[in-house]
């Protein structure tokens, strides 16, 4: 999520796009039963940033308390790191922290209310189907050239809409087989075209534009060679940017550190260019053990608490160095999935064994293991009570969920009858065999040293092995399991999790939509895109087709309430729980402004560290 506010965006775009949805989209309107009951209730956000014209540049200008500049934020990751530093390649969410960190879009999202805001852009018009976008003036890249309109319309025409890298904001954008158009007004203006109304878009052009003097020439040597390109491998000098920070170091599986950019645009009251920080520094350590141990050591400022360690951590707070919030319901889902594709490739062998296909395709099955799931004794147990089942493809606090859809208990008298109508049975010892006698036995993938999912991952087994399965858990690193489930296919069950936005569930078009890059569990590669679907997958693609062009909010509600309706029923993905967002920062730092949409370091260009804080700090230490 990105920040600031220009209010004539808001304005025009009330006008048009939104209507009835932009009020919907305020936390302060959310119904009751809806909006989280955090710390964030009690935050008082500064006023709107506000566009300052100096010596003919069109600066974004902070309107938070100004700070001291210096000294550097450590943050952390889990895992072995990025896949890649290009924006455009990124399908985790670890790289796209770190692309985000460095490439800012025409738009953002305030943090307080949702609405979308200019960031790169000015401001913004909309005229039925035209989206027309005004550059700030006299802004630069990293290198100090010029950032301009031609930037913005090759980061559209030529990498997004042509297909390069991560596909998934093109397949978004399609409609009826038709992309917008893209067309260079003058240096500073540009102006989109959507086939037809299009409620999504304008919260797309938060996407992050390139600069064209470097993509060009890796987007003339073709899509292989743009797939490696700005790679963890690369030279961090060759990197051009336009956020408030740069790649300054990466040592793989140590750490990632970035530098201020001297060149950006957004500045403060004092009409100093921002960010206050030198340096940000993200730690990649193994798990989240390590990362707690980490943060008690002073090694690391901020830290999302899983729940059992929430209490301790609340014990200590009033005689720490560091102060906890409580931001409300993930924003995110966690599910367990099942490989549903029973294709081929192309030695003529199939992805999945294709007597495991069978189960794994059969309802039943798949509704015998939901009804199976102790949802809440994980909450009890894993999440320590701070969370809560989750039985929708929305997540809680997400202004489109379908309260109609009902939770339920755990019920293994209703699983087993689920099994039974598919022809499974159990032999005297109580392992589940299919109709053709063969055992039930497969395996489940999590990602390795996130020990909340392997937490998670124990106890679905049980639950599982509770009917007569018999589960291999294993762990993996996580970008081989990313590569399992969107490349190579082998892969049985995964407990996976993915972000979203309680706002806009067209994010969510490229899971969802059958031919969609993160569709995993029924992934098609290139050479099968129109290969079989089966008719749920269908009906989901009509709700988000017809959901995504619907002009009104209650109107959009309704398709999208269908499409979770038939998740719900069809299960191809098994919701866990939700669980809420705690996160711990040191108090020396200030401007923090934390956020249910946005989290807490979102705003890292107006975060400072106030000098005497941290020299107190130090000295009681000592």
């Amino acid at each position: 999520m990105k920040k600031w506010v220009y209010v004539i965006l808001v304005l025009l775009f009330c006008a048009f796009v939104l209507k009835a949805c932009v009020h919907k989209d305020n936390p302060a309107s959310y119904p009751p039963q809806i909006r989280p009951k955090s710390d964030i209730e009690r935050v008082e956000y500064p006023p709107q940033a506000k566009t300052v014209s100096i010596n003919g540049v069109d600066f974004l200008q902070s309107q938070a308390p100004v700070g001291s500049f210096g000294g550097e934020l450590r943050t952390s990751t889990i895992g072995e790191g990025p896949k890649t530093f290009n924006p455009f390649n990124s399908k985790d969410n670890i790289s796209s922290i770190m692309s985000g960190v460095m490439y800012d879009g025409l738009l953002s999202t305030d943090p307080e209310t949702g609405e979308p805001i200019p960031k790169l852009a000015k401001s913004l018009e909309v005229k039925g189907n035209d989206y027309i976008v005004h550059l700030r003036r006299g802004v630069k890249w990293s290198d100090g050239k010029e950032i301009t309109a031609d930037d913005v319309v090759f980061t559209w025409k030529d990498i997004i809409f042509a297909g390069f890298g991560n596909t998934s904001t093109r397949d978004s954008l399609i409609i009826d087989g038709k992309l917008p158009s893209v067309t260079k007004i003058d240096k500073y203006t540009v102006k989109f075209t959507t086939v037809q109304p299009f409620a999504p878009f304008v919260r797309m052009l938060s996407t992050e534009i390139a600069p064209k003097h470097v993509f060009e020439p890796a987007v003339k040597k073709g899509k292989d060679y743009f797939y490696t390109f700005l790679s963890t491998n690369t030279d961090p000098k060759d990197f051009v940017t336009s956020g408030a920070f740069r790649l300054k170091e990466y040592v793989p599986a140590q750490r990632v550190v970035f530098e201020r950019n001297p060149n950006y645009y957004i500045i403060n009251k004092n009409n100093e260019k921002l960010p206050y920080l030198d340096r940000l520094i993200y730690f990649i350590v193994g798990d989240l053990n390590n990362e707690v141990l980490k943060f008690e050591g002073g090694e690391i400022d901020v830290i999302g608490l899983q729940g059992a360690n929430v209490a301790r951590f609340k014990e200590r707070e009033a005689h720490s160095d560091y102060r906890i919030y409580n931001l409300g319901p993930n924003t995110g889902t966690m599910f367990l999935t099942m490989n549903l594709n029973d294709r081929k490739n192309k030695d003529g062998k199939y992805y999945v064994n294709p007597m495991k296909q069978k189960w794994f395709q059969d309802v039943n099955f798949r509704l015998a293991c939901d009804y199976a799931m102790d949802r809440k004794n994980m909450v009890l147990n894993i999440a320590n009570g701070l969370g809560e089942p989750l039985y929708t493809a929305e997540s809680l606090n997400s202004i489109f969920l379908n309260r109609k859809l009902e939770p339920y208990q755990r019920d293994l008298e209703k699983a087993k009858e689920y099994l039974r109508k598919s022809g499974f049975y159990w032999d005297k010892k109580g392992h589940l065999l299919d109709r053709q006698g063969n055992h039930v036995e497969f395996d489940l993938f999590t990602n390795a040293g996130n020990t909340e999912r392997e937490a998670i991952g124990v106890m679905v087994k049980q639950d599982l092995e509770d009917l007569g399965m018999k589960v291999n858990f294993k762990p993996v690193e996580f970008n081989t399991l990313v590569n399992r489930l969107l490349n190579t296919l082998d892969w049985d069950m995964a407990i996976m999790g993915l972000t979203g936005s309680p706002l806009e569930p067209n994010g969510g078009k490229n899971v969802w939509m059958s031919d969609g890059t993160l569709h995993m569990f029924n992934q098609r590669q290139e050479e099968d895109r129109e290969s079989r679907r089966y008719d749920w997958e269908k009906q989901i693609d009509e709700a988000y087709v017809k959901g995504a062009l619907a002009t009104n909010f209650e109107e959009r509600k309704r398709y999208y309430d269908e499409y979770q309706r038939i998740a719900y029923e069809q299960k191809p993905f098994i919701y866990i729980y939700s669980p809420i967002i705690i996160t711990a920062i040191r108090t020396k730092f200030k401007n923090v402004f934390p956020s249910a949409l946005a989290g807490i370091t979102y705003n890292l260009e107006e975060i400072y560290i106030d000098n005497d804080k941290d020299n107190n700090t130090k000295n009681r230490k000592k």
